[in-house]
């Protein structure tokens, strides 16, 4: 069957396995069709009753599955035609199928094919995808210690589970040089993760019509999945988990995986990461490598906030300030003025002391050093990340796996949908290329597609807000004994802010969840519909689209609590309102106790429910969905219940199933750092939460979902330069809270400038930070009506009401303009922030300038591998040359830059 070239010159897959079948002889004999496969074998034909529940191979017992598609029988023609075409070409392209029927299934109605990958087309793939294999032992002594190594001893796995391999050089596979490869038995030389990646590679470019070039869009399993030709497609898992295999054929690196890794009993124990990079490919590895990194230095960060809290709580009953609002002769004497109109009426200081005691837990004179700290840690995060990750790209024969490798594979469904060629000026061969004009129209539309989504969440963040305004007066109404309008309750704790404050919180987050569900949908739309050229590309596309939404969706309201709210209020007489002031909705205040509790309160909310929301989808999820599917199956005997079955009733881990686990883990990266100023313990409950984060990602792949497709990754992608991005964001955001949302700034203001005492102390500070306003000058419909107010109110003795600002009092030729200390403490906030980002960009830079992003010893190991690689080639190219000159055979001048020029004239003469 022809067929047209493949991109960037490659051969197509059925011209590249014919050109295999005709030289199968030349090679050893391992190339077998299949009847002549079938003859062979016809003899160790099993009965499935009598196969091992656990097996993985065909009836004949030797040769292995590598993929599995399932299908149900119907009546339409058309499908059966694609199944029967399709199968077809798959054999033309060199794979062996067997079908299971659905006699054998345990539902009675399910067909399985199970696919084979023979030695010749694992062999030629692996020529073409460039896949890196050993020739040869690494002779480089590994002279790293580790110091005081016996103190991780408790954290280590046993060699007998981590399975230490000894270290080779390595080479892409190259069919034409096969004995320069060391290559003891070709049935289990490529592992599992690289015969599923090979397979999964042929099938989703194979087409499934008779003519190729006729309707080239007609290829590919995914198309077939889609159409409901396949029904699933999947490789299998090694054995069960739960027990170890009765198979002796089996390795069961899932049973060991699953008990050594995946379960919570070991969550203080390392990593296999080498096991996981086997079974699972390098994408998942790197994964589990970041997250595990992640959550170690997690560690120091929450140990530092700890003590951080640790100081407001034992602090928290020495501060002056505190105990002025607390006692009754200061905050007892101190009339506040209304928080809203009508429904709010005059409240004492002293009620808000619980606040204040709460309030000061976060916001003290850690706050600034805890800030700092943060800003110094994120940077250490990142670069000793980079050192961590060089040193596994090295480990995992990575280190020349580069994007532009990616490049040469293009996506099927650019392949099909780009109609127009043109010629790569690189390889000088045609390529599919999607036109200039048509890209620009379809990322014009993604991006106003991303904006409206956008203005959704703005308009979704405006409607809380006006919840928050009318919600507050209502229960500042209902609430009448509450700290702001009733003395003698200062014990109780719910108030009318804190209830305002809470419910929105949750509101919010209720539609956060609800727009995330449905913007999930829409940016995969899009990002289909952009046709990205690789999966690379792809991946960066929908990362941008995903994390620009999810950082406005979740961080918004957040934003609003820290610089927005309680910063355009006011002041009595002269309020500014919501849209207008005919709409009655005063702009709120802060609590009483500072935004900076607001701020903590919505974090807590918003960080905790999404992590506790997310692991209930994660485990609990596919669990119940899993134990439904397979609830007909427990009781079907051991022999009918297949290993493909038993995987076939697992959920499948879609291709955005590793993008959404990058996602969660880097809006938590966001909370943790963006807002660490207003809540110390942040990183302490994101530590909790990685650490059973890590084994319900493993026991969940483990256990829960079918084995994904193998696939490489050399970093976490476009990630790090999110990450990146969020660090320095993060240094602004805590600088700005320091100084706006916190008090620290006013009180060191007063303390250095504004005590009339010849001592230097904060005692009354509180009187300070309050501006007067004469009662008679409130507006109609600012005065609060008379059954809102307290009873110990009395209108002919009080005539003045205090309330935060540092405005003239009234009688003041200024009067209820700012005063000069207003702008001194103005003045401070800014130079505060000027001087914090500074200093701590200053040490970034510094930090990030004296430490390497790749280790002294990888580069020196690198570069002497890379030496030795081309020594290697040289030599065998060398030997290569005196044998056939030996033999007697003609001399063919060897196609590469290694051999030298004395070489090639010895040969010729």
């Amino acid at each position: 069957m022809s067929r047209e070239k493949g991109k960037l010159g490659e051969p197509t897959l059925i011209e590249m396995n014919e050109t295999a079948s005709q030289s199968g002889e030349e090679n050893n004999g391992f190339h077998l069709n299949s009847e002549s496969r079938s003859l062979q074998y016809g003899e160790a034909l099993v009965d499935k009753q009598h196969q091992s529940k656990d097996s993985v191979y065909f009836k004949d017992g030797v040769r292995q599955v590598d993929f599995v598609f399932s299908y149900v029988e119907d009546k339409e023609d058309r499908k059966r035609e694609r199944r029967k075409q399709y199968e077809a070409n798959l054999q033309k392209a060199g794979l062996e199928l067997e079908l299971e029927d659905k006699s054998e299934s345990e539902d009675g109605k399910t067909f399985f094919l199970k696919i084979h990958a023979p030695w010749e087309v694992l062999a030629t793939y692996a020529d073409v995808l460039k896949i890196k294999v050993p020739f040869k032992v690494n002779d480089i002594p590994d002279n790293r210690e580790i110091p005081a190594a016996w103190l991780f001893t408790p954290f280590r796995l046993p060699n007998e589970v981590m399975h230490p391999e000894p270290d080779y050089f390595t080479a892409p596979f190259n069919k034409s040089k096969i004995d320069f490869f060391l290559i003891d038995n070709k049935d289990t030389y490529f592992p599992n993760s690289t015969r599923n990646r090979i397979v999964y590679y042929i099938i989703s470019r194979c087409p499934y019509n008779k003519d190729d070039k006729l309707n080239k869009d007609k290829r590919g399993i995914k198309r077939l999945l889609n159409n409901g030709t396949y029904t699933s497609a999947f490789p299998l898992h090694d054995c069960r988990y739960w027990t170890r295999s009765r198979d002796p054929n089996c390795e069961n690196e899932r049973f060991s995986l699953y008990q050594y890794w995946a379960r919570f009993l070991r969550f203080y124990k390392e990593q296999p990461l080498n096991s996981i990079r086997r079974y699972y490919g390098e994408k998942i590895g790197i994964y589990f490598a970041w997250l595990g990194f992640y959550t170690e230095m997690l560690f120091y960060a929450a140990v530092v906030g700890l003590a951080c809290f640790i100081y407001g709580l034992v602090t928290y009953n020495k501060e002056v300030w505190t105990k002025e609002i607390c006692d009754e002769n200061v905050g007892g004497e101190i009339v506040m003025c209304p928080l809203c109109d009508k429904k709010c009426g005059y409240w004492k200081l002293n009620s808000t002391c619980n606040s204040t005691w709460q309030s000061h837990l976060f916001d003290n004179t850690a706050t600034v050093f805890f800030a700092i700290f943060m800003g110094i840690w994120v940077t250490l995060f990142l670069e000793f990340w980079k050192r961590r990750q060089a040193r596994l790209e090295y480990e995992w024969d990575l280190v020349d796996f580069e994007e532009e490798q990616q490049q040469l594979q293009l996506r099927p469904e650019y392949e099909t949908k780009c109609t127009s060629q043109r010629r790569n000026r690189i390889t000088q061969e045609m390529e599919p290329y999607l036109p200039v004009t048509s890209k620009c129209a379809r990322a014009v539309f993604s991006g106003a597609t991303v904006l409206f989504w956008i203005s959704l969440i703005i308009a979704s963040i405006i409607g809380v807000i006006a919840y928050r305004l009318a919600v507050f007066a209502a229960l500042a109404s209902v609430m009448k004994d509450s700290p702001t309008n009733n003395v003698e309750v200062v014990g109780s704790i719910i108030t009318p802010q804190l209830a305002t404050s809470v419910t929105a919180s949750c509101i919010n987050f209720v539609i956060i969840m609800v727009l995330n569900f449905l913007y999930e949908r829409v940016a995969i739309w899009i990002t289909d519909m952009e046709v990205p050229k690789t999966h690379l590309e792809y991946e960066n596309k929908l990362t941008v689209k995903m994390f620009l939404f999810q950082f406005v969706n979740y961080y918004s309201s957040c934003f609003y609590v820290a610089f927005f709210k309680g910063k355009f209020v006011g002041y009595p007489g002269k309020y500014v309102y919501m849209f207008s002031e005919s709409t009655g909705l005063r702009n709120e205040e802060c609590d009483p106790g500072g935004c900076l509790i607001e701020l903590t309160t919505q974090l807590v909310i918003v960080m905790a429910g999404k992590q506790v929301w997310g692991n209930i989808q994660e485990a609990l999820v596919p669990w119940l969905q899993n134990w439904w599917r397979s609830r007909s199956a427990r009781s079907h005997p051991e022999s009918l219940y297949s290993r493909w079955e038993q995987d076939y009733d697992l959920q499948n881990f879609s291709q955005f199933g590793l993008f959404y686990e990058y996602l969660e883990m880097v809006i938590q990266f966001g909370f943790i750092t963006l807002f660490v100023a207003s809540f110390p313990l942040a990183p302490l409950l994101a530590l909790i939460n990685n650490i059973l984060e890590v084994r319900v990602d493993a026991w969940k792949l483990t256990t829960q979902f079918r084995r994904p497709v193998a696939s490489k990754a050399h970093s976490i992608g476009a990630w790090e330069e999110i990450l990146n991005m969020i660090a320095i964001l993060s240094v602004v955001t805590n600088a700005f809270i320091v100084a706006f949302t916190s008090d620290m700034i006013p009180r060191l203001v007063y303390f250095y400038s504004y005590y009339p005492g010849t001592e230097l102390t904060m005692q009354g500070y509180i009187s300070n930070s309050l501006s007067i306003f004469n009662i008679s000058q409130f507006k109609d419909n600012n005065k609060p009506d008379p059954d809102e107010n307290p009873a110990w109110f009395n209108s002919s003795m009080i005539t003045t009401c205090r309330y935060r600002d540092y405005r003239y009092p009234p009688g003041h030729e200024y009067q209820y303009l700012h005063t000069m200390q207003f702008w001194h403490i103005l003045a401070a906030k800014m130079a505060f922030i000027i001087i914090m980002e500074h200093v701590v960009f200053v040490v970034k830079f510094f930090v990030a300038w004296i430490i390497p992003d790749v280790p002294s010893d990888v580069k020196a190991r690198v570069k002497r591998e890379r030496y030795l690689v081309q020594e290697y080639m040289h030599n065998y190219e060398v030997e290569k040359l005196k044998i056939q000159l030996q033999n007697g055979g003609d001399c063919i001048c060897p196609q590469t830059a290694n051999v030298t020029h004395e070489v090639l004239s010895e040969c010729l003469t």
